[in-house]
């Protein structure tokens, strides 16, 4: 009998062994793993939001930096990746700036969203666009 008690403390340790060398396996792939994946998504931000369909959107920066895009057909943009940085966001109708949002911060890992305002609440294209 005494030696059933000891066949069960050997397993119990056995046991506690193999779990303690699994957390620590895991806790090694997830510092391995993390650090790249926030750096990977934290050094750009994006600036997004909703406008009356196919108006252009201007991001600039006191850096020089421009970019644009055309509001899709849900009545939706998304200009990134953007460094860090304050921007200005320009609403855009046939070449003629219609709305400036100025003073837009962002920080790392940041998004901003900028809405801009739709004729009757309704940004999105016409059905029969």
């Amino acid at each position: 009998m005494h030696e059933i008690g000891h066949v069960k403390a050997n397993n119990q340790r056995w046991s506690f062994c193999l779990c303690n060398a699994a957390i620590v396996i895991a806790l090694g792939i997830v510092s391995c793993v993390s650090p790249a994946k926030v750096y990977a998504q934290g050094t750009t931000a994006t600036i997004f939001g909703q406008a009356p369909f196919g108006e252009v959107v201007t991001v600039s920066s006191a850096t020089g930096l421009h970019r644009h895009e055309t509001v899709n057909k849900a009545g939706r943009y998304k200009i990134g990746p953007l460094p860090q940085g304050d921007y200005t966001v320009t609403l855009e109708r046939g070449g003629q700036t219609v709305k400036t949002r100025s003073g837009i911060t962002l920080l790392v890992g940041q998004n901003a969203k900028i809405d801009f305002a739709c004729p009757n609440d309704h940004c999105a294209a016409p059905e029969n666009q």
